[in-house]
């Protein structure tokens, strides 16, 4: 299950002004600050009905417009490990891979703590309304991690391959810049024509960090390609100077090069369960890396902060060290003495 939120969606003013906070002075974007507000939303319904003080039985039907700084001056650590307990064990979710439905997975739950976290020491470092926060000690489930799925040179040869339709020109530029500079969706939905410099791309990633990527052969040429048949966007003030456009002379959303990715990976042969935009990105890391790229490069040009979060790629070299080993014909050869 999974929840949504309208942007004018009326909202307690204490929340309003930590995801002010956050969006302004953090540098968050929006969709992140919806995540958090949907994090502290279901948290704070979770308390409400708990504590007999909604009318509704159901949940989700619960509102938290009267939420202020008293309420919140009752909420204790075990508060957030109950409302903890309920997402692992009673919350509804999607169906997991062992069949079940019933709770959400550790990865969602960590970034609920994350949001209740960064909420409460708002509360406390920032707006100054709390003398202690009680969530300092609340610690993160232990999350499975698990090596990103890439494609294979071969792979990625293919997909390019299966480009075409009436706007070949664009989606071929976009899933070329995805292969070969490793972006974000929503980097590459940000991107501008005024971005693009030579041999040169100004990215604006996570927090609005920017930085400068240099373009390979093959970008230039597929931006070259592209540019010619490149649709004018529309005078709305999100759809100035876009880079990518859509037949409907919009910005093209995230939501759209996600369906223009899967389409083109399903008609490539490859499982569209197994494959997405941003696994395009890893296949982009993945070759690098195997190629020869020292992990603090390839930490700039994918805009990770921390290089922790770009050392996975260190254990994906292992992982191709293994499989070929384990692909010698002489793999299976025992000593018969």
């Amino acid at each position: 299950m999974k929840e949504s939120v309208s942007y004018n969606e009326p909202k307690p003013q204490i929340i309003k002004d930590f995801l002010t906070y956050i969006t302004t002075i953090k540098g968050k974007s929006p969709r992140t600050a919806s995540e958090y507000y949907l994090d502290l939303r279901m948290f704070f319904r979770f308390l409400k009905q708990q504590r007999g003080l909604a009318n509704n039985t159901y949940l989700d039907d619960i509102s938290i417009t009267d939420i202020d700084i008293d309420f919140i001056k009752t909420i204790t650590l075990s508060d957030a490990y109950d409302f903890l307990m309920y997402t692992a064990q009673d919350r509804p979710a999607r169906v997991h891979a062992d069949g079940s439905t019933i709770g959400l997975s550790s990865a969602s739950r960590a970034r609920k703590i994350s949001s209740i976290r960064s909420f409460f020491k708002y509360l406390t470092d920032k707006a100054h309304l709390l003398e202690h926060n009680p969530m300092q000690s609340l610690e993160y489930p232990s999350i499975q991690k698990s090596l990103p799925k890439y494609l294979t040179m071969e792979e990625s040869l293919t997909l390019l391959d299966a480009v075409d339709g009436a706007y070949k020109e664009r989606d071929y530029c976009i899933l070329t810049l995805f292969l070969n500079c490793g972006l974000r969706v929503s980097e590459l939905c940000s991107l501008n024509l005024l971005d693009i410099k030579e041999n040169q791309i100004r990215i604006i990633g996570k927090g609005n960090k920017e930085r400068i990527l240099y373009l390979n052969e093959a970008c230039v040429d597929a931006i070259n390609s592209y540019l010619p048949h490149r649709i004018s966007p529309n005078n709305s003030p999100e759809n100035f100077g876009a880079l990518f456009v859509s037949r409907n002379h919009s910005r093209m959303s995230r939501n759209t090069v996600e369906k223009l990715v899967k389409k083109y990976i399903s008609q490539a042969g490859l499982d569209p369960s197994k494959f997405s935009a941003h696994k395009l990105r890893h296949t982009a890391a993945t070759l690098m890396y195997s190629n020869g790229v020292d992990i603090r490069t390839l930490q700039d040009v994918l805009g990770h902060q921390n290089v922790n979060t770009t050392m996975v790629y260190t254990h994906i070299n292992n992982a191709n060290i293994q499989e070929a080993v384990d692909r010698n014909p002489l793999s299976h050869v025992k000593n018969k003495k």
